[in-house]
């Protein structure tokens, strides 16, 4: 039993068609969270897939249930010594809907292998990556008997829901949950061929902005020039929350500044499009700051979706109302609370007060983000060099959104995200995929890193404390 063996085994399952096999049984659980009729699969997916192998691998395994939450969350515990730090990882087994627009011979509930990528929904978000860490820790049992820590494993069925219900589950279950760190895998790497740590995430909120000028359509021969047209006001509306350029025009919408460390954090990395990938646009968004900075270290503010009249069917008419949903991403320094007023208020002080502007219509999620000098951050980050060959990139917080806030602030823990996919995943978009390199790859990285948190591997920095936390 050594650690080199213990990669090697989990590693294996690729050559051998083991992990292909489960993957492919995950992915043909069409457990779409917001799709009403599939419903059913979010239990499915638990009873059929997690639970069987949570208990065969040791450990106990519980529902958690909220009203709010589309499905149950799973939480499995293997409680090896009090002694033992506790780890806490997270994953989701719901995906978006399989959507149409996928190549010819792909599908997106059916596994499908074609140019060194398993393709299929939930490959990359969320399925693949808690398999990578699953058959990790499959490897490690396997070769020494034993984590050599406690481990407790919360598997979500409502996070592309916007996670409702979790926040109640997790301060329901607080002391069930309770644990030293948070280690999860979501999101994309910084690049393929890089290994990489996130420490938080930025935040979202979602709202609907809309002129509702009149209750019908009306002959534009016939009204053309006497009657508002909602759309054209609409589209002038937005450009006094958003420049031309994607600059956000209202200061309560971003941090301000990017802290000294984040910022020299972020000048050690460097976003690099692949094949496949979109041209990076450099004069779009906020000026002066890098292209790491703006998805990193800075807020955006998009509009999503717009409505007025319907392009599928011209009526020829002047549109009675237009509408438009509009996205904030934010960094830490954004209070989340001031955002919509704020908006309501710039569009009032320029004089589009037909507009309303609507509460946000969806979870929302704080900003989050560990010191990149945390003990445990350190910690993950030699592990993974160790086994990588070389240093991991470290993201003070991903781009996206994730409901790590309520493990940051509301569990108060430490959060460690390894991320198993890469920005070119399409994770949300028909041909989702996941590279069989980069799982091979992940197996590997995972694999040393349990073994290491079990063993005389890389330890916490004195500074660190262990709170001996366990249910």
């Amino acid at each position: 039993m050594s650690r080199e063996s213990t990669i090697a085994r989990a590693q294996s399952g690729i050559a051998d068609g083991s992990f292909a096999a489960a993957l492919a049984r995950r992915v043909a659980i069409p457990s779409a969270s917001r799709v009403a009729e599939l419903r059913p699969e979010l239990g499915r997916y638990l009873d059929e897939e997690m639970i069987p192998l949570f208990s065969r691998l040791g450990f106990t395994t519980r529902l958690l249930e909220h009203p709010l939450a589309p499905g149950p969350c799973l939480l499995a515990e293997r409680i090896e010594s009090e002694a033992f730090e506790t780890v806490l990882q997270y994953g989701h087994g719901d995906v978006v809907a399989g959507l149409d627009g996928w190549s010819a011979g792909l599908a997106p509930f059916t596994l499908t292998e074609r140019d060194g990528r398993w393709y299929g929904r939930g490959t990359a978000d969320n399925k693949g990556q808690h398999s990578v860490n699953l058959a990790a820790l499959e490897a490690v049992l396997a070769e020494r008997g034993r984590l050599g820590f406690n481990l407790k494993y919360l598997i979500e069925m409502g996070e592309e829901s916007g996670s409702l219900g979790l926040r109640e589950i997790c301060a329901e279950h607080a002391e069930a949950l309770a644990a030293d760190v948070l280690i999860a895998s979501d999101g994309p790497r910084l690049a393929l061929d890089r290994p990489t740590l996130f420490l938080g995430a930025r935040g979202g909120v979602s709202f609907y902005i809309e002129i509702v000028a009149r209750d019908q359509f009306q002959h534009s021969g016939n009204w053309g020039g006497i009657l508002s047209n909602p759309g054209v006001e609409l589209a002038h509306a937005i450009t006094a929350l958003i420049g031309r350029t994607g600059q956000i025009a209202i200061p309560e919408l971003t941090p301000g500044a990017i802290p000294a460390n984040v910022r020299a954090a972020l000048s050690r990395l460097a976003i690099a499009p692949v094949a496949g990938d979109p041209e990076i646009e450099p004069w779009w968004g906020e000026p002066g700051l890098t292209t790491e900075e703006k998805v990193f270290g800075w807020s955006s503010f998009e509009v999503m979706e717009m409505e007025c009249g319907n392009l599928a069917q011209p009526l020829y008419a002047i549109p009675p109302r237009a509408r438009a949903r509009l996205q904030l991403r934010f960094p830490v320094g954004v209070d989340v609370d001031a955002v919509v007023p704020a908006v309501r208020r710039t569009l009032t002080d320029a004089g589009f007060d037909r507009v309303v502007v609507h509460e946000p219509h969806d979870a929302v999620f704080l900003a989050t983000r560990l010191d990149p000098d945390h003990p445990w951050a350190r910690r993950i980050a030699r592990s993974l060099e160790r086994t990588a060959e070389a240093p991991p990139a470290i993201l003070p917080n991903l781009g996206g959104s994730l409901p790590n806030d309520i493990f940051a602030r509301d569990l108060g823990l430490p959060t460690i995200w390894v991320p198993h996919s890469y920005p070119g995943c399409l994770q949300h978009a028909p041909d989702e995929h996941l590279p069989i390199s980069l799982a091979h790859e992940a197996l590997g990285l995972m694999a040393g890193l349990y073994f290491d948190l079990g063993s005389a591997g890389p330890d916490p920095d004195s500074s660190s404390t262990h709170a001996n936390r366990n249910a």
